[in-house]
């Protein structure tokens, strides 16, 4: 076709060579309007009608719509001789445009590969988007030498051999993107981060899920729906925290205290523990040591007339005994994992009684809501147990103090 075009052109003698070489113009635009209106609309249907998908991917919109100018680009290349002035000129830059053109589609064909594999489920956790943009630079440098080389009319090799002493230059600008190039290795070979864990990075300010992974860059959705933008290989120079290990035990862990006022701690009387006897979580509990300390008491034929001689029960460790077992009749709870109520060392907040177990949910609202589920029975059940919670005085105490006076 384009040879049939060559010899229209021809039969015009009587024409001046501006004159052809306009109406070589026009025909390179009527060529460019239908390739885009008409043979790549029909091209797209074939493929779609196609039942391959990868033709889908390689062959989409954006890729067909950059050969779009190759047509008339190489219709004006074999005119360029009807202005023999600017020949030289008009050569080279076409020729650039050309090679413009087939960079920008094998980027879209390398994008477009980039996207269909992020969009496999097997696949998309592991993202190749940072490999896929440095073949991206490559073929764009690649390209530039080849640009440069076609306007100055000279070998692509003369010109990279000139490169050669501006390679301290191009490190240097191009650092960033080579530490980055480096990060992301590292990152997919050691599975650090994937899109869609959840991390945090205190320098960074980045609590939340991660939602792309780039060359240069790590975006990172926080929950108050802001995006904190990490430069690659900045997050492996510094700590972060990945939440995925907990996503896929399928536990959450409950690590908080309570304080409790020290100076209500005290050794049980019989008539708490006859109290204590009547709350069905701990009644075998409290036979059972009563049994186990009057028989120990007897043997060691202790004075009872002095407190201190006998063994004897206090309030607070009936309390984690209450706590453990209310914890145990909790069907939210993971008995699996590591599950205890204990004392951490007393300050002068008082003593902290401490709950480190794991639910059996990972989603934040279901965690939340066990978690204020069991500190609002245990915070209400200790008063039962004779024991205060520590708190530092309010303005209520102070008034209080004043009426007293």
């Amino acid at each position: 076709m384009i040879q049939w075009f060559s010899e229209l052109v021809e039969k015009f003698t009587w024409l001046n060579n501006n004159i052809k070489f306009l109406l070589a113009f026009l025909i390179a635009l009527i060529s460019y309007f239908l390739m885009k209106n008409v043979i790549l609309k029909i091209l797209r249907k074939l493929i779609h009608s196609t039942k391959t998908e990868i033709d889908d991917v390689l062959f989409n919109w954006r890729v067909l719509r950059r050969v779009s100018y190759l047509a008339p680009l190489l219709i004006l290349r074999l005119f360029t001789y009807l202005l023999p002035n600017l020949q030289s000129l008009l050569n080279g830059l076409i020729d650039s445009l050309v090679i413009l053109t087939f960079v920008t589609t094998l980027s879209a064909i390398f994008n477009s590969l980039s996207d269909h594999y992020e969009k496999t489920d097997k696949y998309k956790e592991r993202p190749i988007k940072g490999y896929i943009q440095v073949v991206i630079i490559f073929i764009y440098i690649f390209g530039i030498i080849l640009i440069i080389g076609s306007l100055l009319g000279e070998s692509p090799w003369t010109i990279l051999t000139g490169l050669g002493a501006l390679t301290a230059v191009l490190v240097l600008v191009f650092r960033d993107t080579i530490l980055s190039f480096v990060a992301s290795i590292q990152i997919s070979s050691y599975d650090l981060v994937k899109v869609g864990d959840w991390i945090e990075t205190q320098k960074f300010g980045a609590d939340g899920d991660v939602i792309d992974i780039s060359l240069n860059v790590i975006k990172v959705q926080n929950f108050d729906k802001t995006i904190s933008v990490i430069p690659t290989y900045k997050l492996l120079e510094e700590s972060f925290k990945n939440w995925r290990g907990m996503k896929m035990s399928g536990a959450r862990r409950i690590k908080r205290s309570v304080f409790i006022d020290q100076s209500s701690i005290k050794f049980c009387t019989e008539e708490m523990l006859d109290k204590f006897e009547k709350y069905q979580l701990i009644k075998n509990y409290i036979k059972e040591k009563r049994e186990e300390i009057n028989k120990f008491n007897q043997e060691m034929n202790f004075d009872n007339s002095v407190l201190v001689n006998r063994r004897r029960l206090t309030n607070i460790g009936t309390f984690r005994a209450y706590l453990i077992e209310y914890l145990r009749q909790r069907k939210d709870l993971r008995k699996d994992l590591t599950f205890m109520v204990r004392q951490l060392p007393p300050g002068s907040e008082g003593l902290p009684i401490e709950v480190y177990i794991f639910t059996n949910t990972t989603d934040w609202l279901e965690y939340e809501n066990v978690q204020s589920d069991i500190f609002d029975h245990i915070l209400a059940v200790i008063p039962q147990f004779e024991l205060s919670i520590f708190q530092q005085p309010t303005g209520q105490d102070f008034k209080g103090i004043q009426k007293a006076v």
